[in-house]
């Protein structure tokens, strides 16, 4: 799972040989057939596009994304992709986050709009499903019309998914899409939401944004053990022009990550525009580990779907396991003990990490409402609980200019 996260190595080390002007016209030639292939004519899918509701899980690496992910994909309801914007960072690695913004964006628009040929950019034109990035962690695509690894409305796995699914043709992606009600697309590669106006003023659309946050403290000891496979996203959101970033030190790519959170949510919050009115919320992965099935169906009503007994099963399942998961499963929805996966953080890492990370994310801490210690006394006290109560009220809405200065 690892490697696939990584991608080929040869790729990244011949896009690194690319000047920035390459790089750029690249960017240029993508957009121009992006916006050819958006505005093509297109046959009608089965569900009308007045009908399709459009969800978009908006968040960060190591953030609880792939479960809140999956709480998506296993609905019998929803057409699920995880992290289509893989593929636009794959193939212009070169780029930095807000100059690649434009593209993912188009390409999820296109995704919404179950058209498959937007990837004719970044695929090879012989292609199987097994191509698209974690194809097989969709249930969507591991049952029928796009393959017949499980039926249409159980809950699938990934590793019987994988071997079964991944030579049937590309296509069928685009003719299971169109069969569903809703489209939900997972992705960690946007990083403020004026980029997504354009998607939320769209007629074409029906999208809804849940935007998932998790403690900064947890995210950088979930990072921390995972640093190899996130080395190319770290050198795109540092903006290093193609070199990876595996070590970190400076916790330069927390602070940005923690910058983000606190611009989403303040756009978000903080004099939205009316075309936001309903169709943003906000979802710490605390408070789903805490009371995973009052959370999810909170969700699921904001997404306009229902819990079935089924999918209930699975939740308890999945949220109840024995201890936090093992490191090869970092990239995997398994059954964990999610209370404990949200608190492993005070035990493994040291008070001068924590401090550091609390400096640097003070905003987010206090907009998002996590609560920071002082010592190593507090850090170690399970007791303390530093999750704050939600609510407009019981936050300070800290400007994030202020609270952090640009790099």
């Amino acid at each position: 799972m690892i490697d696939r996260m990584l991608g080929p190595l040869a790729g990244g080390m011949w896009l690194s040989r690319f000047s920035s002007t390459v790089v750029t016209a690249l960017l240029l030639a993508q957009s121009g057939l992006l916006l050819f292939l958006v505005s093509r004519p297109r046959t009608l899918s089965p569900v009308g596009s007045e009908e399709r509701v459009h969800v978009l899980v908006l968040s960060s690496w190591r953030s609880g994304s792939s479960f809140v992910g999956q709480l998506f994909s296993q609905h019998p309801d929803v057409f699920y992709l995880m992290e289509p914007g893989w593929h636009v960072w794959t193939a212009l690695s070169q780029g930095s986050a807000p100059a690649l913004h434009m593209a993912v964006r188009d390409l999820v628009r296109s995704v919404f709009l179950c058209d498959m040929d937007v990837f004719d950019a970044y695929l090879p034109w012989r292609r199987n499903l097994s191509d698209l990035f974690q194809s097989a962690v969709s249930r969507a695509l591991c049952s029928p019309p796009a393959c017949s690894a499980f039926p249409r409305g159980a809950i699938s796995s990934e590793a019987v998914c994988k071997p079964l699914c991944a030579r049937r043709p590309f296509g069928v992606a685009q003719e299971a899409c169109r069969s569903y009600s809703h489209v939900v697309i997972k992705e960690v590669r946007f990083f403020n939401l004026q980029v997504l106006y354009p998607l939320l003023n769209d007629p074409a659309l029906n999208l809804r944004i849940v935007h998932l946050v998790r403690d900064p403290r947890a995210v950088l000891r979930s990072r921390e053990q995972t640093a190899k496979a996130l080395a190319r996203d770290n050198g795109i959101v540092l903006g290093t022009n193609g070199t990876w970033v595996e070590a970190d030190p400076g916790l330069r790519v927390v602070s940005e990550v923690c910058r983000s959170h606190v611009r989403i949510a303040e756009a978000a919050t903080r004099k939205p525009p009316p075309f936001l009115r309903d169709r943003y919320r906000l979802v710490r992965f605390e408070d789903l580990a805490r009371a995973p099935l009052s959370e999810i169906r909170a969700l699921y009503d904001f997404a306009g779907l229902s819990l079935t007994p089924q999918l209930e099963a699975w939740i308890h399942n999945i949220t109840h396991g024995s201890g936090p998961g093992a490191r090869r499963e970092a990239f995997k929805t398994t059954s964990r003990d999610a209370l404990n996966v949200s608190q492993a953080w005070r035990h493994a890492l040291p008070f001068t990490k924590i401090r550091r990370v609390q400096e640097l994310c003070a905003g987010a801490l206090q907009l998002l409402g996590y609560r920071p210690v002082f010592s190593e006394k507090e850090q170690r006290n399970l007791a303390l609980d530093l999750v704050l109560p939600r609510g407009r009220s019981s936050f300070s809405w800290a400007s994030s200019t202020a609270a952090h200065p640009g790099p």
